[in-house]
């Protein structure tokens, strides 16, 4: 039986976007906040399969007894209009805001409303490293792939919402700020607390996983992003799928279906879309012995979330010569870095591409 939430402690409000990051806050409730009064607001974007795992996350979290309210936040040209308003009573009243993307332009336009003492962010992959290093620099808050680019239109006219939001997210007298995160941190930004995120609460509604033989593949949506080029990226999951055995290929819930197809046709890879996020997967099982990565979010989490079974995470660097012509300048450091930051924690072995 699952320990419910009951009414204690301060009204929290928690902003999530994507599966991950409603799964880590409910990582973040069971550690740091077990028994508050949490009401999570799905911001729901429009493509189908991320809507599908965030439906299924948010039966997991009314299962834990919290409140989800399910907002069609991108539902056409006025639907930001009746969000915003539809929210701006609940920011007033809330205590403390949880968030788990905040280089989210609707997430930073929600925080210019809130008048909560304390703010939280949980993980949102391997960009919370870089809202970290961000923060901690006083810079202005950027997604790693787009740094170095130049600001479009769009970028110059939210510019005073991204430098108050920035502001909000920097401690000061009577404002509280923690990070919540299976990321590792280089630079701490002062004042800011952090809170270690060893997925306690997934290890201990799931698994341990039933385990086979050979590999399985994580997949990534670096080439749809246009940091990788299709046809290299192809050629090396080709390669390791040959060389470890590899028979499934967990896909990222942003790839492409062209590119999946592809996949399957020249690799033979079963492809698998997964209706959770991966660590979940992973920890339910059947799950392969080797699991195979690419600089992502998976090669930090995964460990943590499998520890105490007998699986290896391994990481395939990207090559430079991978990248694509409009690729950030900043990518290759940043994915040389995710990778190994997670072999220096976690002792993982490395593979060829």
């Amino acid at each position: 039986m699952s320990p419910r939430a009951g009414n204690a402690g301060p009204r929290t409000l928690a902003f999530v976007e994507s599966p991950v990051q409603l799964l880590n806050v409910l990582e973040w409730a069971h550690t740091r906040a077990p028994g508050a009064e949490l009401t999570l607001v799905v911001l729901s974007p429009v493509d189908p399969m991320t809507r599908g795992q965030l439906r299924r996350m948010a039966e997991l979290a009314r299962r834990e007894g919290h409140e989800v309210r399910w907002e069609e936040a991108r539902g056409g040209a006025t639907a930001p209009f009746r969000t915003v308003g539809s929210l701006t009573t609940p920011l007033r009243r809330a205590e403390r805001v949880v968030m788990g993307d905040p280089f989210s332009r609707y997430v930073q336009l929600l925080l210019t409303i809130t008048r909560a003492r304390d703010l939280v962010v949980v993980d949102d992959g391997t960009a919370t490293m870089e809202f970290v290093t961000q923060l901690a620099r006083g810079e202005r808050l950027v997604r790693w792939h787009r740094k170095g680019s130049r600001p479009g239109p769009r970028d110059l006219l939210f510019a005073p919402v991204s430098r108050s939001a920035r502001r909000r997210l920097t401690p000061a007298r009577g404002r509280d700020v923690e990070v919540f995160s299976a990321m590792p941190v280089e630079e701490r930004p002062d004042g800011v607390t952090l809170t270690a995120n060893a997925f306690a609460w997934t290890r201990s509604r799931f698994g341990p996983p039933r385990i086979t033989k050979g590999a399985d593949m994580v997949g990534t949506s670096l080439v749809e992003t246009g940091v990788v080029d299709a046809d290299r990226y192809l050629d090396a999951v080709r390669s390791l799928a040959k060389t470890h055995g590899a028979a499934r290929y967990f896909a990222h819930r942003r790839e492409s279906t062209e590119k999946l197809h592809r996949l399957a046709v020249e690799t033979g890879l079963e492809i698998v879309r997964p209706d959770l996020p991966l660590e979940l997967i992973a920890r339910r099982g059947p799950i392969g012995r080797t699991v195979l990565s690419f600089p992502s979010t998976v090669v930090h989490t995964l460990p943590l979330a499998l520890a105490g079974t007998d699986v290896r995470v391994a990481v395939c660097d990207i090559d430079p010569a991978w990248l694509t012509r409009s690729a950030s300048p900043r990518a290759s450091g940043f994915l040389s870095g995710v990778t190994t930051t997670a072999r220096a924690a976690h002792r993982l072995p490395a593979v060829a591409g």
